[in-house]
């Protein structure tokens, strides 16, 4: 069954997290919109989700740091959600805040990062407002495909973002050696970091680490 993610939020910031529906409850106030999904496949330590088509708005960044990339990025999309578009138009807040990471190769210094904010379900099917042209944004829209997903707590930050991809890669290739070629044919290990919580938030944090694995055997997944 379809599941969608809400986060309820409150300056007490009391969490408690319902695997089962997915639900993140951190005390009623505030409603966040988040991507649906189905789990197709449940491990101890990750799960294979199918997510449907999404629509993102994204900032892509050049740099050698995934926080202060992270933070560059989402200061721009920052301003369009508070009105820097052609409409003027103020967006709510969605969850979560995306950093899709491409490790350097070929000799080069810096990866390349794309922070990306979710698009609310009513653009699904309609363009949203353009951003203003110095943001420097695009859009972004992701067709129907499988993620890994491996979830971890406290800050995601530089020292901790790759220990964790490595850990879901390690899982992934033990515990389901067929999709050793999907993660094979992740270029260089492709990864994202999925942040659910405001930075001013230190307890019960919630962070996730996706990887895509599309051509999993697994029903609706895409070959």
């Amino acid at each position: 069954m379809e599941k969608l993610l809400l986060l309820v939020v409150t300056m007490a910031a009391t969490i408690s997290y319902l695997s089962a529906g997915k639900l993140l409850v951190l005390s009623a106030a505030y409603t966040f919109e988040s991507p649906s999904y189905s789990v197709v496949h449940l491990e101890s330590d990750f799960e294979i989700r199918l997510y449907k088509e999404i629509s993102w708005m994204s900032a892509l960044v050049y740099g050698t740091s995934f926080l202060n990339s992270t933070r560059d990025g989402f200061h721009r999309l920052y301003q369009y959600l508070h009105g820097a578009n052609l409409n003027s138009t103020h967006f709510s807040m969605t969850k979560p805040v995306l950093t899709s990471i491409s490790p350097s190769h070929h000799g080069s210094s810096s990866s390349s990062y794309t922070v990306r904010y979710y698009l609310p379900s009513e653009y699904k099917y309609k363009s949203p407002p353009q951003p203003s042209a110095e943001l420097n944004l695009q859009l972004d829209k992701w067709k129907c495909q499988c993620i890994a997903v491996r979830k971890f707590s406290g800050y995601a930050n530089d020292d901790n973002v790759e220990k964790e991809k490595d850990a879901l890669v390690s899982s992934l290739t033990k515990r389901l050696p067929a999709l050793m070629q999907a993660v094979e044919n992740n270029l260089y290990y492709n990864y994202s970091i999925a942040q659910y919580n405001a930075s001013k938030h230190r307890t019960g944090r919630i962070n996730e680490v996706w990887m895509d694995v599309s051509g999993f055997t697994a029903e609706g997944c895409p070959v």
